[in-house]
This record gives C-alpha cells, structure tokens and sequence, in this order.
C-alpha cells in the first residue's frame, strides 16, 4: 500500500493533478502541477478539502470559475471522494465518512505511511544542533537549539530521509585558552569531582571579573591557546581533554533528561587537523587575503565586514572551524541539505559562510540553511514586561535545575489532584520535562518563548500536560475495555458506517502526513506541536458527547478502534516532537 492510499490529501491531490494534467494537454498547455496545495475551507459545510484554482487559471488562461467548474466536472466521485463541487474559483471536495474511518483507524494501527515512517526518498540531510561549550554549564540558552534540532531530526527520520544529527561541540578556541588560566589560578581538584560544571563555571567567571584588573591573565590565555593549537603533547592538550571528559559525562544528565540522540558527537576539536587544509582550498581560489596581518575572504562588496580565516597571532576562529565542518560535511555525507540550528543572533556568521561558498562555486552553497529562533524571554516583575534575561539576577541558570523544578510543580499538582496515582515520580519526571519542551516547541521558533511556570504547567490550554492527559484519558478507556492500549486487539470486522460522527477528529489526524511535509519544508516544528493541540481538543469534544464503555455493538467496538487509532497517533507525534506519552496522569 502506498502512502496516496492512507493519506487522503495527497490522494486526492494525485486525482486533481490527473484532471490538470488531462485539461492541460486538450489545451496544448503547461502546468506545474507542483502548485496543487490543499487546504480545509473556512466554510466546513463546502466540503473537507479546497483548492484555489488562481494558479492554474493563469497557467491556462482560462477564467478560475470556468476552470473549478470544468476540474468539477472531470473528477469523478469513488468510494473515498463523496463529492465535488465548484464554488466560484474554488474547488470543494468532500470525503465520505465510512472510507474516512477505515483509512485513517487502519492506517494508524497498522503503521502505514504517513503515520508510521515514509519511504526512503535518498534525501541526506545533516543537522547541527545544541553544541554546547565544554567547561561551560548546560545552561537554559541551549534549550532552544537542543529541542529545535532534536525535533527536526525526528521529524526527517520519519519522512525518509537519510539524516545525520551533529553535535558540534563548542571544545576549541581562545576561549579555552580562558578556562587553561583560569584552572591554573583557582582550579580546585575536590570541587570539581564534586559539582564539575559549577566549579569550572565559578572559575571562568571569576577570570571575566579579575581580568578586567589583571590584563597579564588575558596575556596567559593568549599564549595557552596558541600552545594548545600547536597540536604537541603539553600541558594545555593535557588539561584540555581532562576538562572536555568530564563535560561530555556531565552533559549525558540533561541529553539523557530530553531524550535527545545524536549520530555524530563531533566537535570543532575533530576539524583541527583539517583547519590547514581548508584554508588552503580556499587560498587556491584566490579568494583569501591579509588584512592587518589575518588572512580573511574579503566581503566588502557584499557589505559585510571579512570572514576570517586566520588570526594575526596565527590562531583560528569558530568560522574557519565551520568551513573545515562543512569541507568535511560535504565530502563525508554528500548532503541535499546542511541545517544549523543555532540563534537569530548569529545571522551574520551564517551570511558569511554562505557567501565564502558562494566565491568558492560551491553548488551546495544555497544548500546550507541557518535554521534561526527566538530567544526566551522571563517577566521582569519591576519592569512589568518580558524581556530577555534570566529570572536570578543575571547568574547562568542551569538547565538540570530547570527540569528539577518543573517536576517538582508536577509533583505538588499529582499530589494535590491524583495524590494515589502509581509511579507519581516517574509520571511528574515525563510532565515536567515535557512540559519545558512543548512550551518552546509550540511557538514558531522565530518567535521568543515566554518561560511562564504557571502556564507551562496547566492541565488547561495549549500546553504540554493538556496534550498529554488527552492520550492518558484515552489508555484509561482502552484498559477499561480489557484492550492492551495499542490497538492491537481492536477486532477486524469494526462497522466504520458508525463513525460519521467522528469526522472532526478524522479529519484531523488525516492532517498527519501533510503537516508532517510541511514541517520539514520549512523546519518548523511548531506545526506539528499545534497538530497535537489540536488533536487533543477534538478527543475531549468527541468523549464528552460520545460514550464508549457503555455504547452498545456494533457502536462500541467502532468508537474503541477510534479511541485506540487517537492514542497511538497523539503517542506518535508527541514522540516525534520529544514529548513523553504517559499511560496515566
């Protein structure tokens, strides 16, 4: 079965691409059939999909009401289109209800394409995502970056592409050089066995402030990196690499926490012996020249200041590192696609890049997309507005410490509402952290994140917990019913005749697959996380006007099938965006 059999927008785009097709050969014309995108109308009484017919009209040079009308006429009805209809320039069609349930139930359970993974479409895509700073804390300003980037490499995995998910650890650098100095002068063994990211967090800060009195310390960590670029076996490798061990285990906490995955851990230190060989791929290009003593790809024309390469003190910057990256991206991955999911802020850097590509003749040039977001926003109460910031006078907030606390306002909810729930630990450790991700995944990420703890953590309105009790409430009735709660023992002779009057929730899930593309075509997963929404808000319509347990046959069976179908797609969307699914809230 292929995908057009359980994804009834794309079926239904096939036959309407059918009858262009026909009316644009009778009229010895051409079409871009490409441009066939549906939507549900304003007008739910029209029909279940629309079609704009403008496009087309003008490809033909024909009126759009006397095409949708002819497109009308052409489009034959079959057990899965009920009707179609023209409305001045708009295509209507409507699905019947019967084929509606039975495609959509079946499909879900049984896995098929869109709910379950596409076909492999040969499509390489390479994402760089979270890339914390070693030596540094896990702090709330990766949050955006690790989620964003986590979601999309599900989101790729399942509509068949070829991905490879990158951390691209900040482990190299001047400010290393930094943190060398900074460990010379306070490093304290025990503390750092003790809190090791806190320790060396407290060191680098305090280098920031003694600096500023003690310009020989900035004199040291010049000298430190460029020992340390030199590749020898000193004491800077040495320290370097104890310091990069002990942040990697330390970062394991808050990966292991979101359930985020990688493929590749590979950070700017993997490309320091390729760094040489870049620049002087570029430099055979003739693109490259000095400039105060650095070597830098002049962009003056553009209007942008000059990429450099390569420090007048010889050493190297993040961008030369991004080109070795993508030297090595390109000839190791082959990629269709190279995503960096990193802050609006760095917009220049990306530009740059782009631009040295671009000189270079590089093909992928326009391959390479800065997958950017907001920034997250907390109320400044003496201001009385939100602003950028964090809520503890400035201090890093750790992001384990955040998860701490979002489980722990779960934890006084369970205690308060289901206080004899079993496993109320582990249940407030799904809520919590998922809350957290639903609540910046729901936001377009160009958008700033509001980090509102009430509204995050409501069982009411668009949020994470609403989402969730939605397939809670749905695993209680399965397992009222005596059913496994994955659908698995729903019976093969469901009458779906009975089911008309689930078409809203139908509907939909049948939005799945489109959303899913969609997504993917312009890296956001906030429409996927609106879905959800979605989805949860017509199940408790549907359960609240519609009984289950006490329906009588065949009725009963047809609703549980449903009820089976919903929780097993909330379960799947939810697990692509990085939320938990618990069996009971």
């Amino acid at each position: 079965m292929s995908r057009s059999d359980t994804d009834l927008n794309l079926y239904v785009a096939d036959k309407i691409r059918k009858s262009l097709s026909r009316l644009a050969q009778d009229k010895g014309q051409e079409i871009d059939l490409d441009m066939v995108a549906l939507v549900p109308p304003k007008d739910e009484t029209l029909g279940d999909l629309g079609l704009a017919c403008f496009p087309f009209a003008k490809a033909l040079r024909m009126n759009p009401v006397q095409l949708c009308a002819e497109l009308a006429e052409a489009m034959s009805t079959d057990e899965v289109i009920e009707r179609v209809q023209s409305t001045g320039p708009f295509l209507n069609v409507r699905l019947a209800r019967t084929a509606l349930a039975r495609i959509t139930i079946e499909g879900v359970l049984e896995d098929r394409a869109p709910f379950g993974a596409f076909e492999a479409n040969g499509q390489k895509v390479v994402i760089d995502f979270s890339s914390p700073n070693i030596a540094k804390p896990f702090h709330l300003g990766h949050l955006r970056s690790t989620v964003i980037g986590a979601a999309l490499r599900r989101l790729y995995l399942h509509t068949g592409h070829e991905v490879h998910g990158i951390n691209h650890l900040g482990d190299w650098g001047a400010q290393f050089g930094k943190i060398i100095v900074a460990w010379r002068e306070w490093g304290d063994e025990e503390a750092l066995q003790a809190n090791p990211m806190r320790h060396l967090f407290e060191i680098y800060v305090r280098y920031g402030q003694e600096s500023k009195e003690r310009p020989e310390l900035d004199e040291q960590a010049s000298l430190a990196f460029q020992n340390l670029e030199t590749g020898e076996d000193n004491e800077e490798r040495a320290l370097w690499e104890k310091l990069r061990n002990i942040s990697l285990e330390a970062f394991q906490g808050p990966y292991g926490r979101l359930g985020v995955e990688f493929d590749h851990v590979t950070g700017e230190s993997f490309y320091e012996d390729r760094m040489e060989a870049t620049i002087e791929a570029i430099e055979a290009e003739g693109i490259a020249t000095m400039s105060d003593g650095a070597l830098v790809v002049d962009l003056s024309a553009e209007g942008l200041p000059p990429c450099i390469l390569r420090k007048s003190d010889g050493t190297t910057i993040y961008a030369t590192r991004d080109l070795a990256a993508l030297f090595y991206r390109r000839d190791t991955y082959a990629f269709d696609r190279a995503l960096y999911v990193v802050g609006q802020e760095q917009k220049l850097h990306f530009r740059q890049l782009k631009l040295v590509l671009e000189k270079l003749g590089w093909p992928q040039a326009d391959r390479v997309e800065h997958v950017d977001f907001g920034l997250i926003l907390f109320w400044h109460e003496d201001e009385k507005k939100w602003k950028k910031g964090t809520t503890r006078g400035g201090n890093a907030i750790f992001l384990d410490e955040v998860l701490d606390e979002a489980v722990s306002g779960v934890r006084r909810i369970i205690e308060d509402k289901n206080p004899d729930l079993t496993d109320k630990e582990a249940i407030a450790e799904m809520v919590g952290v998922s809350a957290i991700v639903f609540n910046d995944l729901k936001n377009e990420r160009i958008k700033d994140v509001k980090f509102d703890w009430d509204r995050m953590l409501s069982f009411e309105g668009e949020t994470g917990p609403y989402v969730q009790y939605a397939g809670a409430r749905l695993s209680s009735i399965l397992r009222k019913a005596g059913l496994d709660g994955a659908g698995k023992d729903i019976p093969d002779d469901v009458d779906y005749s009975t089911l008309a009057d689930a078409d809203k929730v139908l509907l939909v899930m049948q939005e799945f697959g489109p959303t899913l593309q969609r997504a993917v075509d312009k890296n956001e997963p906030s429409l996927l996380t609106s879905l959800m929404i979605r989805l949860a808000s017509s199940i408790h319509s549907y359960l609240r006007e519609h009984h289950v347990l006490s329906a009588e046959e065949p009725v009963r069976s047809s609703r549980l099938a449903l009820v089976a179908a919903a929780r097993r797609l909330l379960e799947k969307g939810l697990a692509i965006l990085g939320v938990a699914s618990p069996q009971e809230m």
